[in-house]
Order: C-alpha cells, then sequence, then structure tokens
C-alpha cells in the first residue's frame, strides 16, 4: 500500500523540457551548493557530460539527439534526477529505519548516518537513480532540503536561465501546465511523481520508462526468500539446542571410534 502523501501541501518540480537549451546551470549549481566534487571524465565524442548520474552529481542533463524533417541533427533535453516518488521502492525496501525518509514537503531524502549500505535502493528504483560512493552510502537529489526548509529555492532552479526548472506547490504546477495544454509525465504514476515533466514526445524518447513500477523481485527477496531463510536458520539453532537439553550431546567413544548419547540423567 502506497503511503499517505498530503497532495495539497506537497512540493515539487515541473521540468518543461521545451525550455531547455543544455546549457548545464542546473549541474554546476547543484555542485556548488552541495560542496560536491567535480567527477573526473573522458570525451567520449558526445557533448554529455558526465554520462551518467554520480554520487557527486545529484542531476545532470540527458542530451537527445534526433533528426529533422530535412535530415538535420536536433537536440532535446532531459533534467535526470531522484524522482521523489510518491509510492517511493526506495523507502519501501530500506531495512533501516530513518535512512531514508520523506518529509513535511513530500520530498525522498536521507540520513547518511543510518545507511547501512545494503543497496536495496538501487534495485527498487525504477528510474535508476540511487548512487554508492567511496563512503559506499546513499546518494542522490535530494532537492537542496537545507533551502526549501529556509524558504528558498533549490540551488538548480534558481540558476536556471530559461525557467526549464520552476519549483512549487507541486498541484499548482500541475495546473499551470495542463492549462496549456502540455503533455505530462508523472503526474500519476507512483502515486505522483515529485518531478514532473512537459514533455515533447513520447517518453521512451527521452529515456524514461512508459509505466515505471517497483521490481517485484525486490519485495519478493526482502519480504519473503530471506525472512524464510532467517526463520529457517534459528530453526536449525533452536533443534540443536532442544536435543541437547532433551538428550544430551553425543561423544565419541574412545576405544571403538562410535557416537554414544551422554543421558543427561543416570
Amino acid at each position: 500500500m502506497a503511503e499517505s502523501i498530503n497532495q495539497a501541501t506537497r512540493k515539487g518540480f515541473l521540468v518543461d523540457t521545451s525550455r531547455c537549451i543544455g546549457c548545464r546551470s542546473c549541474q554546476v549549481a547543484c555542485k556548488q551548493w552541495n560542496k560536491l566534487e567535480a567527477d573526473k571524465t573522458n570525451n567520449l565524442g558526445t557533448y554529455e557530460n558526465p554520462r551518467d548520474l554520480t554520487p557527486a552529481l545529484y542531476n545532470r542533463i540527458r542530451f537527445v539527439e534526433g533528426e529533422g524533417a530535412n535530415g538535420d541533427v536536433t537536440w532535446q533535453f532531459l533534467n535526470e534526477r531522484c524522482m521523489h516518488c510518491g509510492d517511493a521502492g526506495c523507502m519501501k525496501v530500506c531495512p533501516s529505519p530513518g535512512a531514508l525518509y520523506r518529509t513535511k514537503d513530500g520530498i525522498v531524502t536521507y540520513n547518511k548516518e543510518k545507511c547501512i549500505s545494503c543497496k536495496y535502493c538501487v534495485s527498487a528504483c525504477p528510474f535508476n537513480i540511487p548512487r554508492y560512493g567511496m563512503d559506499d552510502k546513499v546518494s542522490k537529489c535530494h532537492l537542496c532540503q537545507s533551502r526549501i526548509e529556509g524558504g528558498m529555492t533549490p540551488a538548480c532552479a534558481k540558476a536556471c536561465p530559461t525557467g526549464t526548472l520552476k519549483f512549487g506547490k507541486r498541484s499548482d504546477l500541475i495546473a499551470t501546465a495542463q492549462a496549456a495544454k502540455k503533455t505530462l509525465y508523472g503526474v500519476d504514476v507512483l502515486n505522483g511523481l515529485g518531478v514532473v515533466y512537459a514533455l515533447e514526445g513520447p517518453p521512451e524518447k527521452y529515456g524514461l520508462p512508459a509505466s515505471p513500477s517497483i521490481p517485484l523481485s525486490i519485495f519478493l527477496w526482502k519480504d519473503v526468500i530471506k525472512p524464510l531463510g532467517i526463520l529457517g536458520f534459528w530453526g536449525s539453532i533452536g533443534a540443536v539446542l532442544l536435543h541437547y537439553v532433551t538428550i544430551g550431546p553425543k561423544k565419541i567413544d574412545a576405544e571403538n571410534g562410535e557416537e554414544k548419547e551422554e543421558a543427561g540423567h543416570e
């Protein structure tokens, strides 16, 4: 069952891909505010840099190359980050209370001190977002939680020169985009994404899953198979202890090498 979220006060992002020019100001501003180290990259013949999210890169611009009507190259861009799902798989599978949690604004954030490095969240995320660094602790976009608590806009949205990234009350952002006849992605899936996209084409074109869902295999392992395995382990320990108490330990007869039961009483 999805957790209860106050949709009336929930905050989030609207990302209008038609406005993005691929300047990557959001990437730079994010690194600067969060004091993240620069990522060492190699030139692989693409404008996209870095090529993927990293423990020190919470959001990045994905370059989507296409072909125009006249055979010329066209570009579209997608700001890639944690979606802050209403039904967050990472939170559902995390076995450490408080390592991944939701703020009163509906944002999914984390506490590295409580992360136990199990990496369940990586497998449970349908968008492949969480990353683990050299400290072996979870890392991802937290929407500049400290700025929001101080009444400020997240650093990436503040730095965006074209208004691609809009932060505010989620319901208001969606209403405005729908009034403008925008095609939206993430309004209802997974109890509503905290990052809603206005796309200029099908989600698959941007590398987004058409119908994102939390992998069932994660819950089978965490909630069924693993508990049964633990139960079997402790059941075996209990059987050994019961045998020891009721029958007694087995000893080897030094003369004939045969096992014999040591009675618990004469």
